[in-house]
């Protein structure tokens, strides 16, 4: 206890409020992702940045950038994902090692570093390196804000927390794109119409790094390395210790120290390469999770998300939009891309993280096809009018995809790597996540270029492909975390094969076999009742296994019990 120091806000706020207070730093991370991510497109604008300094392209006759070197402008923005890639192996190993809030302030210290690094830059070989330290400080954090943000919210608002973390990224996205209008006025010099963008994303991170240190560490990971008066705690702030909340904390206390016994004699292996392969998790089937963030991330950026956004340009132009009103149009797109993420906010923890991929897909490959159809038609057609009638159909399609997007795919993918792992691992695990992320952004910022040019707007129709792709995908491979604990999720994934209905058939008989292992919360009900859980838990003597049949009961006995 005399670990935790007098002035952390866990002493003053409790419950809700202090989820809120926790959501709003990890937000501030999340919001400087987006921001970091939607700079670039206006700086590579800027004639002094892409001519002067960078030497990768020079003046179009209406004063525009004409890229003459497209690889040296391809480096310098994909490197980054290179930067991101390395960052996340790294957050993911200390956050395991060292905890979460010191992983939050490295990676905000990394950041700063490689956003005033950039801010300097004098020549493309310097914002190189710049941009790949700036990726690794990116990285560290993505890979352990929201396993902290998901360690410290309740089962049943996990997904609602997350959501609003990313409507924060988005809203970051459009920062970065209406400073960078500002920077287009003619009242400011060249040079500050780059570099003041890349400055401004160390105000957050300098006030994230500060404001860290006075939030509590997650209990979960207090709990694994044998802290757990602190942790104790921290989940009594967390949850409430009076009236109708009075148990509450003990009982997922108890459920997190059971989870912790067992995973340590279940699992011997816990490097990167044996979790990739599965080597030593024994029932907690690592390998398997590990595959299963990796490829939904990869698919994130393939059913369009990533192609729309440099293809988005020249559909507003095929509209009949002047180059200018197309960057309000765009601009606007962005604003309703944000608003659209509060839908998952009110969405997520209701119907799913399976079913809001469902509609997401269903939704977003229609878009797709229509948009591909209209432009083509747009293309093919004599008459101006009619051009820009398919044009301006064309572009509400990418409107309407980036919306769905927004309220669906958008969050799941960074809420599922967070949610699935084991406490022994889950920063690793998180990371793996990050890892997709990082692989389906680069494989696309070197192929979308490439495929735009050989089969011009064909290219959306793979993208529709890809969303088709992923219903049964989600279907057969991806059990539901929703209100289920993050204790729970070591029986879920605990099934031989990697099918959705033998987890969700083992996850029940475990449930019964095991009825001491996870007491804190049933399937689709906020949390048990507390006293009968406290009166049947045995304190020392346990026998957990994830072994069906190891020890007594049977579905039918479970089915019973959560009637009750």
């Amino acid at each position: 206890m005399d670990r935790i120091g007098k002035f952390n806000i866990v002493h003053k706020l409790e419950k809700r409020k202090l989820l809120i207070a926790i959501n709003c730093v990890a937000g501030l991370s999340i919001f400087f992702f987006g921001y970091d991510q939607g700079m670039m497109g206006g700086v590579n604008e800027s004639p002094n940045y892409a001519i002067d300094i960078m030497k990768f392209g020079e003046h179009k006759a209406n004063g525009g950038v004409k890229v003459t070197r497209s690889l040296l402008q391809g480096g310098i923005v994909s490197v980054y994902y290179l930067g991101t890639l390395a960052g996340c192996l790294l957050g993911g190993w200390v956050g395991d090692r060292v905890g979460r809030i010191k992983t939050i302030a490295l990676g905000a210290v990394w950041a700063i570093l490689g956003a005033a690094l950039q801010t300097a830059a004098n020549g493309s070989t310097w914002m190189i390196c710049a941009r790949a330290v700036n990726g690794i400080g990116t990285g560290i954090l993505n890979a352990i804000v929201p396993v902290w943000a998901t360690e410290t919210a309740t089962h049943t608002s996990r997904g609602q927390f997350v959501a609003i973390e990313f409507t924060l990224n988005i809203f970051g996205v459009v920062v970065a794109y209406w400073l960078d209008g500002l920077g287009r006025s003619k009242s400011v010099s060249p040079a500050f119409r780059w570099r003041f963008p890349i400055a401004f994303q160390i105000i957050p991170l300098i006030f994230l790094f500060i404001i860290v240190w006075f939030f509590p560490e997650s209990p979960r990971y207090l709990t694994k390395v044998g802290r757990e008066e602190e942790a104790r705690y921290i989940l009594g702030r967390l949850r409430g210790e009076s009236g109708a909340d009075a148990g509450l904390a003990e009982a997922e206390f108890q459920d997190i120290r059971n989870i912790a016994e067992l995973e340590r004699k279940t699992a011997n292996r816990t490097s990167y390469f044996s979790m990739l392969f599965g080597i030593g998790s024994g029932k907690l089937h690592t390998g398997r999770r590990v595959q299963l963030v990796v490829w939904l991330q990869i698919m994130q950026e393939w059913i369009g998300i990533a192609g729309v956004t440099i293809y988005a340009p020249t559909i507003f132009g095929q509209a009949g939009f002047s180059p200018d009103k197309a960057l309000w149009i765009s601009g606007l797109n962005d604003i309703f891309y944000m608003f659209s993420t509060l839908i998952c906010v009110f969405t997520l923890d209701r119907i799913g993280r399976r079913w809001t991929l469902y509609w997401g897909s269903v939704g977003q490959g229609i878009a797709m096809f229509l948009a591909g159809g209209f432009s083509k038609l747009a293309q093919d057609a004599s008459n101006p009018s009619t051009k820009s009638s398919y044009g301006a159909a064309s572009a509400s399609m990418v409107f309407i995809f980036t919306f769905i997007f927004g309220a669906t795919w958008l969050t799941v993918p960074w809420l599922y790597p967070a949610e699935i792992f084991p406490l022994e691992v889950r920063a690793k695990g998180n990371a793996w996540g990050v890892v997709g992320w990082s692989i389906g952004n680069g494989w696309l910022c070197l192929l979308c270029p490439v495929m735009f040019a050989a089969i011009g707007e064909k290219t959306l129709y793979i993208f529709a492909i890809c969303n088709a792709i992923t219903i049964p995908m989600v279907w057969a491979l991806y059990p539901e975390s929703n209100q289920r604990t993050l204790e729970e999720m070591n029986l879920l994934f605990a099934a031989d094969t990697p099918w959705v209905w033998d987890a969700e058939r083992n996850f029940a008989l475990l449930k019964a076999q095991n009825p001491d292992l996870v007491q804190a919360a049933r399937r689709g009900e906020s949390v048990v009742d507390t006293e009968a859980g406290l009166a049947h838990r045995r304190r020392s003597g346990r026998n957990f296994s994830l072994v069906p049949g190891a020890r007594g009961g049977s579905p039918e006995e479970y089915d019973e019990k959560t009637k009750a």
